[in-house]
């Protein structure tokens, strides 16, 4: 038995099922492991909220993007938890304490850069308050959930065969059995746009072009502006409304451009200098939620380093200024700048469909078509389509986490 065949055989036999996503990142097992046991912690492990609370708060999280697969899934999992059914009438009917989770979700998942300590206060104070660990791991669980929606986008992810409209793997838009990952892996692709890319990825690492921070300033705000004027075929067009809507409010709130809120607010840039992961955000977590931070930073540095070296059917080819530029874009369209880094790379590597998709992706998953999936990176294999949609996943993710646990700092400061 392999590794993937491994963690596969553990999560069915912890879960009594092998869902859809778990199956899709089995191209990529040692992403899967630490995503798995991240995922098992915050919704079985030890913890300070109930366990009906855990899945209800995903199920708002999914909501949030009407991810009707991921709601579906969590609502099996809160009446396993003895959960009371009346709660899946919509908001109206939950604790007042739930309820008032309801602005942080949708900030966090559309606008998080308007985070701050007010909103901590809010809910750590009055009748029905929360303690700031029981804050800190519905965070969590909403960043998961609201992240994990953009894979199940991005992928083209259908429900089970035992859930309403669900299906068998054959009908999933990518293959979801190792036969299947292994004989994508095997197709002979057409790399002529991955040798245009190889090429660039080559001057770029060998140029080592010097820049001060001014003109690296200005290639950020260049990019954010360049980001904003980027439209998705269903950017005028409105969603027609869902039944999962009934477990959030203020449907119309969404992702707006953060150039332009930056350009109309005293909103300013988030400088990784000033506030990282790596030196602020992870102690702070490991300090409020055991352990936490530790299962988040595994799977941060795999989704982030994660290589096999190759390229479409190209091999012994480093992809690392590539992973980077994704990385960074994702994290800029949430007004994130990383001080070192020269963000005229991303227009070099990532190219117009590519930044619109990653966009798409991102901000608003929803909106996804199968032909997003089938029109970008078609030179690549569907095994790294898969590892570009980990990194939306875990660059978001921490983007989000980020803000959260700033404003954190500053409520206890």
């Amino acid at each position: 038995m392999n590794n993937t065949q491994a963690l596969f055989a553990e999560t069915f036999l912890q879960n009594n099922r092998l869902d859809h996503v778990t199956q899709l990142m089995g191209y990529h097992p040692q992403y899967l492991d630490p995503f798995l046991r991240t995922q098992n912690y915050i919704l079985k492990g030890d913890g300070p909220l109930p366990f009906d609370y855990r899945h209800y708060i995903a199920i708002m999280a999914s909501a949030r993007h009407r991810c009707t697969y991921l709601v579906k899934l969590q609502i099996q999992e809160f009446l396993r938890q003895e959960g009371n059914k009346e709660w899946l009438n919509g908001l109206h009917q939950v604790p007042q304490k739930l309820r008032d989770l309801d602005e942080l979700n949708k900030i966090l998942a559309h606008q998080p850069w308007l985070f701050n300590k007010s909103h901590i206060e809010k809910l750590t104070k009055g009748k029905d308050n929360w303690s700031l660990s029981e804050v800190i791991h519905a965070i969590i669980l909403l960043a998961h959930f609201h992240c994990l929606s953009t894979f199940v986008f991005g992928c083209g992810i259908n429900p089970e065969i035992d859930l309403n409209e669900g299906h068998t793997f054959q009908h999933v838009t990518v293959p979801c059995n190792t036969q299947a990952i292994n004989d994508c892996d095997s197709t002979q692709v057409d790399d002529v746009g991955v040798e245009l890319l190889m090429l660039k990825m080559k001057t770029i690492s060998e140029q080592h072009e010097e820049s001060t921070q001014e003109e690296r300033l200005m290639c950020f705000q260049k990019e954010q502006n360049q980001s904003a004027e980027l439209i998705s075929g269903f950017d005028n067009m409105s969603l027609p409304k869902s039944d999962v809507q009934r477990y959030t409010s203020d449907p119309d709130f969404s992702y707006q451009d953060f150039a332009r809120h930056r350009e109309a607010s005293e909103i300013t840039t988030f400088r990784i200098q000033d506030y990282s992961w790596e030196d602020h955000g992870f102690s702070l977590l490991n300090r409020l939620y055991n352990d936490a931070g530790t299962f988040l930073d595994e799977k941060f540095k795999i989704a982030y380093d994660m290589t096999y070296h190759r390229m479409g059917s190209k091999n012994n080819v480093d992809t690392s200024t590539f992973r980077r530029a994704i990385w960074n874009y994702i994290q800029c369209l949430y007004g994130i700048r990383h001080d070192d880094y020269n963000y005229k790379e991303v227009n070099e590597l990532l190219e117009k469909n590519l930044k619109t998709n990653i966009k798409t992706l991102c901000c608003y998953p929803e909106r996804t078509t199968k032909s997003d999936y089938d029109n970008v990176m078609r030179e690549f294999r569907h095994s790294e389509k898969v590892h570009v949609n980990i990194m939306m996943l875990e660059a978001r993710m921490q983007a989000e986490l980020l803000y959260a646990l700033r404003a954190i700092m500053r409520y206890m400061t």
